[in-house]
């Protein structure tokens, strides 16, 4: 499976996520964001999560759970969040449909604490 974007072809995987995470720019984020119905137009806090993520999976190797997603995002933020907020913005889970929208590869857990 492959997403078009800006003429260049990106390979996905069979769950929707980057093959190569690498090949993730904004851009990439839109196009797979608008191909999944639960999402609508990515903010700036959505970008702010994605961006997040991808920060954690590179330089610490890791794809946190919700409950450090919160508290990274709140530094981020500078304010306390909920797991309701980051549910509005990824209603098909932070841990999940952010991951593959950040172009992450694919997290075969459940997504909580």
């Amino acid at each position: 499976m492959a997403l078009e974007v800006n003429g260049k072809s990106i390979e996905l995987d069979g769950n929707g996520n980057l093959v190569d995470p690498k090949a993730w720019d904004e851009d990439v984020a839109r196009a797979l964001a608008a191909a999944d119905d639960t999402m609508g137009e990515l903010t700036q806090e959505h970008i702010d999560v994605l961006n997040y993520l991808r920060e954690e999976y590179f330089e610490n190797n890791s794809q946190p759970m919700e409950r450090a997603i919160n508290k990274g995002m709140a530094k981020v933020w500078g304010k306390k969040i909920s797991s309701k907020d980051l549910y509005v913005l990824f209603p098909g889970a932070p841990s999940k449909q952010g991951n593959r929208i950040a172009g992450l590869p694919y997290v075969a857990r459940k997504g909580g604490y």
